[in-house]
Order: C-alpha cells, then structure tokens, then sequence
C-alpha cells in the first residue's frame, strides 16, 4: 500500500514496511512541515488583480502550512487571498497590503471570510469551510488625504493643511467599527467629513462632519439599516 497524507498539513503517512532506505528523509521533511506549521514566518505578495491563493502540496514545504504570513502588495481592485477548502489551520496575518480604495478578504475558496484592515494583524483559523477572526489588533494609521478604510481601521487623521473626506467601508456588517482621532487638533480648523458610502450615520442620510478640535470617536456598524453607523464613544 502506497503513501497517504494528512488533511491539513499533507504530512507523508507511511505504511508498515514501506519506503526502505527512504524512511528517514521522509521523517524529516515531515518534521520540517511541523516546524512551518508551529513556527514558520513568511511574506506573500499579492497580485494585483487576482489576489493569491495558499500552497497546500503533498510532502513538502508550502506556503500555506505557515504560521505567520505577511501580506504586502497594492492592489488595483477588490481582491481575495484563498486558503483552500478543506483545510483546518491557525494564522497570524500581518497585513501590510496598501488597499488603497480595495477590499481585501482572507477566507477559503467558498467561504465569506473576513475583510482585513491596512496595517492591522490578525489570528484567524480556518475551520476547513470558513475563515474565522480569534483576535484582532488594531494598529493605528496616519492619514492626511481622502481616503476609504476598511473595518477595524484606526485612523490618526491629520487635517492640518486642508479638509478631506474619510469614506467608511461599503456594505458593512454588524458590529464592524472604525476608530479616528483628531491627531494634529485641526478638525475645528479643516473639518474632517466623514463619508457615509451608503449606510447612514447616527439614523441620518447624511455624511458626517467633525469639526470639533481634539475629537476621538469610534462608529460601529448597529446591523439597523436605519440607524446605521452609531457611535460607541465621541
């Protein structure tokens, strides 16, 4: 009976008996998957338009068996980053992608999955049909020009030189949340607005101006199409 391998980590299981002479290599290529799993550290560039998808290979060492995954690139639409159906494994994602006005989304092939935010890290596991978030650590960007962010966005909004438009995430879902500071206290100076992108704010159709000096706030998706955004502190 030939070789099989394992679900998740494709580690070679050997029969009794089987691979004379090879055994000991095989072990060790196992042992060194294991130690990717347990300890591996990796940066993955995404494409541009198609995303990327992890590397499951029978046997050997694959990108997607990796414990910590940086992600870098810049993409020029709404891209996915894909872990293969199936596959039960715990990440932490680093996410150091410039989004620009794109979404990025961590999920298996046929799963939702969880949109990342530029600069945040992440554990996230995949339960083999969906990826799921454990933690999420919310790293807090400088930002001085218009702008879109994602979920889970920490903004240091620098309006010192003129006002711009910070524009929330499309399409959010319940308890998303972005949190923004007055970093340089010009909000009452060059009023920040913030740009409502189809979901109303504090059960209003209406962007929403900061014109307050020193303002710090956080709004958080209610799930109330109504309502909309609300704050969780201002």
């Amino acid at each position: 009976m030939a070789s099989s391998y394992s679900t998740d980590l494709k580690l070679e299981l050997m029969v009794t008996g089987e691979n004379a002479g090879t055994w000991g290599d095989i072990t060790n290529t196992n042992l060194n998957i294991l130690q990717q799993a347990i300890a591996g550290y990796q940066t993955v560039a995404v494409n541009a338009t198609t995303g990327y998808t992890l590397t499951f290979s029978n046997g050997v060492i694959s990108d997607g068996k990796n414990s910590v995954l940086q992600f870098t690139g810049t993409p020029t639409t709404n891209i996915n980053i894909l872990v293969p159906d199936g596959i039960e494994k715990t990440y932490i994602v680093d996410n150091q992608i410039t989004h620009g006005t794109n979404t990025v989304t961590f999920k298996t092939t046929s799963g939702t999955g969880i949109k990342l935010a530029q600069g945040n890290k992440y554990t996230l596991y995949s339960d083999a049909t969906n990826i799921n978030l454990a933690h999420m650590e919310q790293i807090w960007r400088a930002v001085s020009t218009t702008a879109t962010v994602q979920p889970g966005s920490a903004i240091l909004a620098n309006t010192s030189t003129a006002a711009w438009t910070l524009t929330l995430p499309v399409s959010p879902a319940t308890g998303d949340q972005v949190s923004i500071i007055d970093s340089n206290y010009k909000f009452n100076t060059n009023n920040l607005t913030i740009g409502r992108n189809g979901s109303n704010i504090a059960n209003t159709a209406v962007d929403l101006v900061v014109n307050t000096q020193g303002a710090a706030f956080t709004l958080v998706y209610s799930g109330n199409a109504t309502i909309g955004w609300t704050y969780r502190d201002k």
